[in-house]
């Protein structure tokens, strides 16, 4: 049976005890209420200072709980809520497009996918939640750089790799296909990522008006696509990744836009 690491149970056991009972906690207060040494404890708490789990106050010298650790937290309940709001609308967007749905969120510097249903037909497919995407190729990544700041910068600052002829890696050309996002509310990839494979996708908005995700489908271009007109996705689709989005939408509190 494997041992479990004294330094993490440690840690954990100090993060329950600033998040219970007083909101403010002394390096003695901490150490005596865990059976530590004070130089253990303070060690702990440095280190999780560092990685801002813990503050430490300037004038009591007491510690508290950081941001870092409420920022997991809510990214977390955020998600949670997303996925459990997404769940009904993906499966009827499914149904209706007869291809699989991805829904996902800004992780990193790339796309997460927290939701995948497979597309309703009898061919072997793998599931893939918890697979990244990168940000500036795919359908989910643009609508999230184009309408996420943070997904934005991400999108720029880090390198954006040519997966096929059609990938667009140049900022100024990038930044037209965020403007082009925004103005239709939709994003496509049309053999960008992937030969042959073509997506769409819009963005979800929370109870504040902030993206929280995106929602879109992906199959072979011939399905997605128009046989008489090069690149261009089927307006019928578009119209239901857009509904779909905007019901989630709904769902989370955003109202009607």
């Amino acid at each position: 049976m494997a041992r479990n690491i004294q330094s993490l149970e440690r840690a954990a056991a100090m993060l329950r005890l600033l998040g219970g009972g007083e909101r403010r906690l002394g390096l003695s207060d901490i150490a005596s209420s865990l059976g530590l040494a004070k130089g253990t404890a303070h060690g702990i708490l440095r280190t999780l200072q560092q990685e801002g789990f813990v503050e430490q106050d300037d004038t009591s010298g007491r510690y508290q709980l950081g941001a870092e650790l409420l920022r997991l937290g809510t990214t977390y309940l955020d998600v949670h809520e997303l996925r459990a709001r997404a769940l009904v609308w993906a499966d009827d967007l499914a149904r209706s497009s007869g291809e699989s749905v991805y829904l996902g969120v800004l992780h990193q510097q790339g796309v997460l996918i927290v939701h995948h249903v497979f597309r309703p037909d009898d061919s072997r497919q793998v599931l893939e939640i918890g697979a990244m995407q990168p940000l500036h190729s795919t359908a989910l990544g643009k609508v999230l750089s184009a309408y996420d700041p943070v997904a934005h910068s991400e999108a720029l600052e880090n390198d954006r790799k040519a997966f096929t002829d059609r990938t667009v890696c140049e900022p100024e050309d990038f930044e037209h296909i965020l403007d082009l996002t925004r103005a239709r509310g939709y994003a496509a990839d049309v053999e960008e990522t992937w030969e042959g494979v073509a997506s769409l996708a819009a963005p979800i908005h929370d109870r504040r008006r902030m993206p929280v995700g995106s929602v879109g489908i992906t199959g072979a271009v011939e399905r997605l696509c128009r046989s008489d007109e090069e690149g261009a996705v089927r307006p019928e689709l578009i119209a239901a990744v857009r509904d779909c989005a905007r019901a989630v939408s709904r769902d989370l509190g955003a109202g009607r836009f």
